[in-house]
């Protein structure tokens, strides 16, 4: 039985939301932030590669908020 987008029920309040998103909003921000001297500097490359994470983590906040889970 498929589910439609129209059913499905959001699995948290809209508290919860606004942190995830407020969450996710920092972490990108922060890795702009980082982002930029890095990449201005030419630091070497396994320091730009630990720029996933700050995006990770603000990309993970932004799509849970707007997903409702």
């Amino acid at each position: 039985m498929s589910v439609t987008s129209s059913a499905r029920v959001a699995n948290i309040g809209t508290g919860e939301r606004r942190k995830r998103l407020t969450a996710g909003i920092v972490g990108l921000t922060v890795g702009l932030l980082l982002a930029a001297p890095l990449i201005t500097l030419r630091a070497p490359t396994m320091w730009r590669v630990l720029l996933f994470f700050p995006f990770l983590f603000g990309a993970l906040g932004v799509f849970q908020s707007r997903d409702k889970t």
